[in-house]
């Protein structure tokens, strides 16, 4: 990650052009957040490439398809996004095309041999296909055989099953689990030895200053602590009601409802206002009576109050709060400053943000989820830091937009990111700190968010920061992550065995055994 991966492909497509006469035709598929980079690069790098950007709205595709299909546009490579690549209305411009080069970043995105996407994708004609990942390894062995068999599907046809059974664990005996992962490791790393090139950091970067991690044991805030009991006490009493073990034969049911158990737990472990509870069903049937008088007296006859509070019901405290920001008759039920405040990690986020301020140092600040940007976004203000936000809503044509923005302007502060949308594929050097609000089930999504700013081009030592709320959820996520990160260390390391300390099982990081602990069941 930040090894200039873009740039290497950039330069054999100019070497393949230039001193083989391979002009293409080559199809790039990339994220979406992507995109842009990827056509400026190839702007900088190499100008004379003619780069076909397949993109835009379905009116726009379609002029392109048909410009195509009448041979007007002349072009060396298509970039596209994995969205696009795999949608009915535009595949069948890809699967009839013949590629010389099929370049999949961010290949990761390929982990599931059965999911919709990596079967669509493996129709694609190419004589080559290139994958690139910084993070080739996310949860399992299998995800990492999955890749290879995308990358040589005539090698492996009709092999599929065998690789599933081979690098899927089932047996549960705690005495054959590490014979068995390191026997399992040490056959993945002799199978991939010949088709993969790895560079590292500390290889090829080794001017680079150094990246320091830092996980911070937050303590809740006294709300938070009571809630978060509350909801231990409610769903231990729950799951003995229902009789849910959560054992692999139970219902998908069942299992969904542990998984709302989970998030409901990981909400307040984040911040209490995610949940409802200031705003009582008693308060809503009041602030749906109000809006609906406000309603009417702007001429909307057809609202019926009952509507709008079985909408209000399903909204967590911080959208009802916003949402009586936005109504006059509802100002009164608007919560206080402190409200937004009362979080342990915002506690700490207040430290941390004043600290780096005077230092003059700044941050990019990660959530997986846009609620708690929204919250975050809402405290950034309070404070009366300069910021940006770019999450998975910000259009695609904006997004590098930002990416400069924020990269040119010292005085913007805060660079607010959802992990999964600020995390791949983007440059931002100008920070030095790097503070992951909730960490996410997968830690390779967290490696790539750290690793914007700790990349070619950085100058300063790069500080990361893991926050984890005590006595919660998040401390057995945090394990679970550990032990993922310790697989891929295994896979990548010299063919001298495998790590001897106790391995966990991967299944360890499903909903059930995270419940289990936190339930203590």
């Amino acid at each position: 990650m930040g090894l200039g991966k873009t740039i290497q492909v950039i330069a054999f497509f100019a070497y393949l052009r230039e001193r083989k006469a391979v002009r293409g035709p080559h199809l790039v598929i990339v994220p979406a957040s992507t995109l842009e980079n990827w056509s400026r690069e190839f702007q900088t790098w190499c100008p004379d490439m003619k780069i076909l950007l397949y993109y835009g709205s379905q009116d726009e595709r379609a002029m392109i398809r048909e410009q195509l299909s009448r041979n007007e546009i002349d072009f060396n490579v298509i970039i596209t996004t994995y969205t696009l690549a795999q949608s009915p209305g535009d595949r069948s411009l890809f699967k009839k095309s013949r590629f010389k080069y099929c370049v999949f970043d961010e290949a990761h995105y390929l982990k599931n041999i059965k999911s919709g996407r990596y079967t669509s994708l493996m129709n694609l004609k190419a004589k080559h296909r290139l994958l690139l990942t910084g993070t080739p390894l996310q949860n399992n062995l299998l995800e990492l055989m999955s890749l290879l068999v995308f990358t040589m599907p005539h090698m492996f046809s009709g092999k599929t099953d065998q690789i599933k059974t081979l690098f899927t664990y089932t047996n549960k005996e705690s005495t054959h689990r590490i014979t068995y992962i390191s026997e399992r490791i040490e056959q993945a790393k002799k199978i991939m030895k010949p088709f993969v090139l790895r560079r590292l950091k500390s290889e090829v970067l080794q001017e680079l200053p150094p990246k320091i991690d830092n996980v911070l044991n937050v303590p809740m805030s006294s709300e938070q602590e009571l809630k978060y009991a509350d909801l231990i006490e409610n769903y231990t009493r729950e799951i003995k009601y229902k009789k849910i073990t959560f054992e692999d034969n139970e219902s998908d049911e069942k299992f969904k409802s542990g998984n709302s158990m989970l998030m409901d737990l990981r909400k307040v472990a984040n911040h209490p206002l995610l949940i409802r509870q200031h705003y009582d069903d008693n308060k809503l049937r009041l602030m749906s009576q109000q809006m609906l008088s406000e309603h009417r007296a702007k001429g909307h006859r057809e609202s019926l109050p009952q509507y709008i509070f079985e909408d209000m019901q399903v909204m967590h405290d911080f959208e009802l709060h916003r949402l009586c920001t936005q109504y006059t008759s509802l100002r009164d039920f608007e919560l206080d400053d402190s409200y937004i405040e009362d979080s342990g990690k915002f506690h700490e986020l207040d430290s941390l943000l004043t600290r780096y301020r005077l230092e003059g140092k700044r941050v990019l600040l990660f959530s997986q989820f846009t609620m708690m940007l929204d919250i975050i976004e809402e405290f950034i203000k309070l404070r009366s830091y300069h910021y940006l936000r770019l999450d998975g809503t910000t259009k695609v044509a904006d997004r590098l937009d930002l990416i400069d923005q924020y990269n040119n302007d010292p005085e913007l502060f805060v660079f607010l990111l959802s992990t999964r949308a600020g995390g791949l594929g983007i440059n931002l050097t100008a920070a030095s700190v790097v503070i992951i609000h909730d960490i996410d089930f997968n830690p390779y999504n967290d490696k790539q968010a750290e690793d914007r700013c700790h990349r070619i081009g950085q100058t300063k030592e790069v500080i990361v920061y893991r926050l984890i709320s005590q006595n919660t959820i998040e401390e057995g996520m945090l394990k679970i992550a550990e032990e993922k990160l310790k697989l891929g260390r295994d896979i990548s390391a010299p063919d001298q065995g495998a790590n001897d300390e106790k391995e966990e099982l991967m299944e360890k990081s499903d909903v059930k055994t995270l419940l289990r602990a936190a339930l203590k069941l």
